[in-house]
């Protein structure tokens, strides 16, 4: 008999249904049979009560050392001048990648074509980089800081996934038109990475077309590459067509270090209620199992989660039906054993 490789992961179980979400993934992948031990620190508003900071340097250190992590959603307190502990994660990891997948294969979408793309959403610089100050009264300015290094390395990143998993075609999504030095350096440095891709094919197009075509004809688009605010709009606005953030997972990569997350907020409002809706942070932990090389049980959890959906029974509040998160969970964990 072999032996199975046992996974070191960090978890962060964060805020409101933080718990309750990421609870449920690792109850999904111990269905699987994939080893993993489990290193649990705190970030957020409740390591702000236990530690006096919302991101601990215990954290950081846990993560740098292990080198991957799922995070449940974070809340930054209000007022204090604290800072988004998700940017902090990213700035401080350099993870320059956030990359989202949207599916309408789950079968909760209500738009007509079937949406397949995804996100690459340079993670470290543009408008927040967090550069603003107070000009003259009532004036106020941000800066917008696009650089060529983290424009290349998000267009190589973008690149690389597409010709490995087969995808065909990219769109460079940006505002050149009238940010010609900012948006312009950004899609020339794409443009000098697509050389290198030629049976892949390089589209540009403007942000606010983007958005309009995307609501119109989702099926016409395959890989996007943005900067950090376009990226944030439009991965949310996509989400929107699929069945909303709560369907939607989320990765954060770096050359070394990597974090997966779900993209929806705390809802603190529903906290405790074990109502709260678990597919986001579940098929994020299946992007992570792919970077953990366990591939396998990531498209068994897949496939269990559209056997699921299929069946319209057993669904959250927030996706029609009026189940717990516990009897969701176990509803797709009994379809993962059907695939043994």
């Amino acid at each position: 008999m072999t032996n199975k490789k046992l996974h070191r992961v960090v978890l962060i179980p964060g805020d409101g249904i933080g718990p309750e979400v990421t609870s449920a993934a690792q109850k999904v992948i111990e269905a699987t049979g994939v080893s993993i031990k489990w290193d649990v620190v705190d970030a957020g508003a409740g390591a702000l009560e236990k530690h006096g900071d919302t991101l601990p340097e215990d954290t950081l250190d846990r993560i740098k050392e292990i080198k991957i992590a799922l995070k449940g959603p974070l809340t930054t307190p209000i007022g204090g001048g604290y800072r988004s502990v998700n940017v902090i994660l990213r700035k401080t990891l350099d993870l320059y990648a956030n990359v989202r997948p949207v599916r309408s294969a789950l079968g909760i979408s209500i738009h007509h074509n079937p949406i397949d793309l995804v996100i690459f959403r340079e993670n470290t610089e543009d408008l927040y980089s967090g550069l603003e100050q107070d000009i003259a009264p009532g004036v106020a300015q941000s800066l917008k800081i696009i650089t060529e290094k983290a424009s290349k390395r998000i267009a190589e990143a973008a690149f690389q996934w597409a010709r490995k998993n087969n995808r065909k075609t990219i769109h460079a999504v940006h505002k050149a038109n009238i940010m010609k030095k900012s948006d312009g350096l950004f899609l020339d440095s794409v443009r000098q990475i697509a050389k290198k891709y030629p049976e892949i094919e390089h589209k540009e197009i403007i942000v606010d077309n983007c958005a309009m075509q995307l609501v119109m004809r989702p099926h016409l688009f395959d890989v996007l590459v943005l900067g950090n605010l376009y990226g944030d709009i439009i991965s949310d606005l996509v989400a929107g067509l699929v069945g909303g953030l709560g369907v939607v997972p989320g990765a954060n990569y770096g050359d070394e270090v990597a974090v997966f997350e779900s993209v929806h907020g705390s809802a603190p409002d529903i906290a405790g209620k074990g109502i709260a809706n678990p597919m986001a942070t579940i098929l994020s932990a299946t992007m992570m199992l792919n970077y953990l090389k366990e591939e396998k049980a990531s498209a068994r959890i897949k496939a269990a989660i559209v056997l699921f959906l299929s069946e319209k029974k057993h669904l959250t509040p927030d996706l029609g039906g009026n189940s717990t998160t516990d009897e969701m969970v176990d509803g797709i964990i009994r379809k993962i054993m059907l695939l043994r």
